[in-house]
């Protein structure tokens, strides 16, 4: 993805980046999918050694 960044100054120091609104969505979404990877990477840890399910098990007990 390229950026294209405007700075804001304020007294010589960088104090603001303003981004076009079509960037600023993107790099909310990937933020967003690093998140969930995050989470789902800490639930699979926190699953090792545990019983698992079978997806043909779920799909019946919620009626699929």
């Amino acid at each position: 993805m390229e950026l294209h960044p405007q700075t804001i100054t304020k007294e010589g120091k960088n104090e603001f980046v303003v981004l076009p609104f079509a960037e600023y969505q993107a790099l909310t979404e990937l933020m967003y999918d690093y998140e969930d990877l995050k989470d789902l990477r800490e639930a699979k840890e926190n699953s090792k050694g545990k019983n698992s399910i079978p997806l043909e098990q779920v799909i019946t007990e919620i009626g699929l």
